[in-house]
């Protein structure tokens, strides 16, 4: 089966600690490569499923990116169980409209917050323009092209539970954990 890292010690390293920088500073766009999926998905996707994904972490395809194609390459690649209901997933993958309502996915429990969904947004393109970002791992502000605000102040209220994103468009990737203060532009001072 074709489209993992041709030299995955090496290429799965390098994903990873892009995934975690992303996370550990939100709204910083970053570029990977080595992984392509098939059905379409974006090589930043095809990257976040191989190095975050394992037999303990099942995934659910959105009825945007939902395939037979892409479920074998999942199970081969990483062991991840493709799972019917995303209360069921560790990750969720799709379009944004495909993934919601965001409600019916894990936010964790209060002696466990960890155990939430981390969903992966696949976006037409990536800007660091748009809704405006506050909190850890941001000096004073980033921007970031969300395809909403209200969805993300809301997963925001939840904190510590909550879900955390992952957003990508072709070998790009940003992320917004639930820590993260979202904000629309106009409402900055």
């Amino acid at each position: 089966m074709t489209g993992g890292f041709a030299d995955p010690s090496i290429q799965s390293a390098w994903g990873f600690r892009a995934a975690m920088m992303a996370m550990a500073r939100p709204g910083d766009i970053l570029k990977v490569s080595g992984a392509q999926a098939p059905a379409g998905v974006s090589v930043a996707a095809s990257v976040l499923l191989l190095v975050l994904c394992d037999p303990e972490t099942p995934v659910w395809l959105a009825p945007s990116h939902h395939s037979v194609a892409l479920g074998r390459w999942i199970a081969f690649h990483t062991g991840a169980p493709v799972v019917d209901r995303r209360g069921d997933a560790v990750f969720a993958l799709g379009a944004w409209d495909s993934l919601l309502p965001l409600t019916d996915f894990r936010i964790g429990t209060a002696e466990y917050p960890d155990r939430s969904a981390t969903l992966i947004v696949e976006m037409e393109t990536l800007r660091g323009q748009g809704a405006v970002l506050t909190g850890p791992g941001i000096s004073e502000a980033a921007g970031l092209n969300l395809p909403e605000v209200a969805a993300f102040r809301a997963n925001r209220a939840l904190f510590p539970l909550g879900c955390d994103f992952f957003f990508t468009s072709r070998d790009r990737l940003a992320a917004l954990p639930r820590s993260t203060v979202v904000t629309a532009p106009a409402e900055v001072i």
